[in-house]
């Protein structure tokens, strides 16, 4: 799939600076998009929980916005296509990071306005947040 195709099934926008005719990778491993990490649940399955309470909702057609950035700009909205992918913000997480969890039994993708899109394979997902600083300093998110 390429941006322009993605875009036109969501209806979402992204900045003109971008090139419509580029594909969109489908990845199946860690993956960034600016200030999100895209993490296989595998790999945080003995520390991060999901709430026995959560409500696992399905991605609506028009998506679901995962965060904004600084100033509430740029969100990061999840796309799917229907019946395909469920997610969660009941994320218990020690390094409260966290943000969403997400199951997809089809590709999904990540829509930003400045970065594009970026496919996810299907499978079980942990979205943080990313953070920057120097070891044994203070730490603060990396802002979009």
């Amino acid at each position: 799939m390429d941006l322009a195709e993605l875009l036109d099934r969501s209806g979402l926008a992204v900045l003109d600076h971008l090139e419509r005719q580029a594909a969109v990778p489908v990845l199946d491993g860690l993956q960034a998009q600016g200030d999100l990490l895209v993490i296989p649940w595998a790999l945080v399955a003995r520390t991060v929980r999901i709430s026995d309470y959560a409500y696992w909702a399905p991605v609506p057609p028009g998506g679901a916005e995962l965060v904004r950035g600084a100033a509430g700009r740029n969100p990061h909205t999840l796309v799917a296509d229907p019946g395909t992918c469920r997610w969660t913000t009941a994320v218990r997480d020690p390094l409260v990071l966290g943000i969403a969890a997400f199951e997809n039994t089809a590709p999904v993708y990540l829509i930003h306005p400045e970065h594009g899109g970026s496919g996810v394979a299907p499978g079980s997902w942990l979205v943080r947040r990313q953070q920057e600083g120097e070891t044994g300093r203070p730490r603060r998110l990396i802002a979009d």
